[in-house]
């Protein structure tokens, strides 16, 4: 039986911008091609755990006034799991994203509402096995109130810092931690958060403080988890066509979050994420389709 889950966060508009490279000062670009797609970290998360048939619960501010946020509750209302909270006199931002000829991808986020987080946002929603939440809501000036939503229900907490992790205010990352998380990070943000050179150190760094597992994703060499057993490795996908790598991060965290409430062993759900995160790369945006979503599922073999 599965275990429920519970997304707290974003969803945007992903403005795709192709380019051969980034651009410098004064230089006179023609983008290779334009695209938009329904993204944010919390809403690749909660898209992938939907397809896949987890119990999932998406909680997600949209702000109603401007360009995207009526064109993205529109498309939030198509999705069973997803329970928009409407604020009428905001508005949402979007995030452009500058995808290089590699496939590796730059951000550009406009910050609205959608980053935000009241407690009422959570009124009749029970509590969940596992709760996932991004370190870009937890910097938000609103920051301090989802902590103390978080606090005060019982639940794992599923944390991935992001990038500007340094950037947390260290009060909200010390209490946070306090809560034992599960942590989804990459290399660079493992070394941030711990203050550790090397990857190894970092996540025995990060273990001990919460004795919950560290997973660490690696690129092209994989991804690797850091739990009371030891040390777990998985290689990468190999033969995988990049066409960008926008949401590989998050798919790979909404890949853990269902084996984990599936109950699979660490290894194979180490697995299981990096077949659904190369999937993922192989597409455009950082949504997987249906069909994606399905194939990998059906292939896949605990």
């Amino acid at each position: 039986m599965h275990k429920t889950v519970l997304v707290l966060g974003s969803t945007c508009v992903d403005v795709i911008l192709r380019v051969h490279h980034l651009p410098k000062t004064e230089e006179d670009m023609h983008p290779l091609s334009q695209a938009f797609r329904i993204g944010g970290c919390a809403y690749n998360v909660a898209h992938l755990l939907g397809l896949a048939g987890a119990p999932v619960t998406f909680v997600t501010p949209v702000g109603m006034t401007g360009f995207f946020g009526p064109y993205i509750h529109r498309f939030l209302l198509q999705e069973p799991w997803a329970h928009p909270v409407c604020l009428e006199t905001e508005e949402n931002g979007c995030c452009y994203c500058l995808v290089e000829d590699g496939g590796e991808r730059t951000f550009l986020s406009l910050h609205g509402i959608e980053y935000t987080f009241r407690s009422s946002d959570l009124t009749g929603i029970p509590d969940t096995d596992y709760t996932y939440v991004c370190g870009l809501e937890v910097e938000e000036k609103t920051g301090d109130a989802l902590v103390h939503a978080l606090e005060s229900r019982s639940t794992t907490v599923f944390y991935a810092p992001g990038p500007r992790v340094l950037q947390i205010p260290e009060d909200r990352t010390r209490r946070l931690l306090a809560l034992r998380p599960i942590l989804h990070l990459n290399a660079c943000e493992a070394q941030a958060m711990s203050g550790k050179a090397d990857v190894s150190s970092a996540m025995d760094a990060l273990f001990a403080r919460t004795g919950q597992p560290v997973i660490v994703t690696l690129g092209t060499e994989g991804a690797a988890a850091r739990t009371a057993d030891g040390l777990f490795r998985m290689p990468a996908e190999k033969n995988v066509t990049v066409r960008d790598t926008i949401g590989a991060g998050d798919v790979h965290a909404g890949g853990m979050l269902y084996a984990l409430s599936r109950g699979l062993p660490m290894e194979d759900a180490l697995r299981l994420s990096n077949c659904l995160s190369a999937a993922v790369i192989q597409v455009e945006g950082g949504a997987l389709p249906p069909e994606k979503v399905s194939a990998v599922l059906s292939a896949f073999h605990p």
